[in-house]
């Protein structure tokens, strides 16, 4: 091979990453947090984290974990509104999503991980956060 086939080679391979990297490619898929949630209590009462509840309004309404921010994961699917979401959530804060299931939570988290959040979307839903001890309220 010739000093210019490998150069023109070279040259595609940074052009091919360069496109990896801009698209995502390469990076973790995100995931639900491996953290326990006697670690996620404790983050939040150390106001080091908050819990963002992506359920749909008529859920939030019939109870939530008291002092999360209500983000319905819908809403943000139908118009993703970056300023909004800002005004609401720290940005040095570690975001816990939560939902029923942990769908909802992993889809929000996958989304707010754009704005660039410390994203950690929980497996365990409402009623196991309030199993868990955490405060519910209407």
């Amino acid at each position: 091979m010739n000093r210019r086939n490998v150069l023109l080679q070279l040259s595609l391979l940074a052009v091919a990453s360069m496109y990896s990297i801009a698209w995502g490619e390469g990076k973790k898929e995100l995931e639900h947090t491996k953290d326990t949630l006697e670690e996620v209590k404790k983050r939040i009462e150390e106001k080091k984290a908050v819990l963002v509840d992506v359920r749909e309004l008529v859920e939030w309404n019939n109870g939530h974990i008291s002092g999360a921010v209500h983000l319905p994961w819908r809403e943000m699917q139908d118009n993703f509104d970056d300023k909004k979401i800002r005004s609401k959530l720290d940005k040095d804060l570690i975001v816990y999503t939560y939902c029923e299931v942990g769908y909802r939570s992993l889809r929000a988290g996958k989304m707010l991980e754009r704005l660039n959040y410390d994203i950690r979307p929980l497996k365990p839903g409402y009623k196991d956060l309030v199993n868990a001890g955490f405060k519910s309220e209407k």
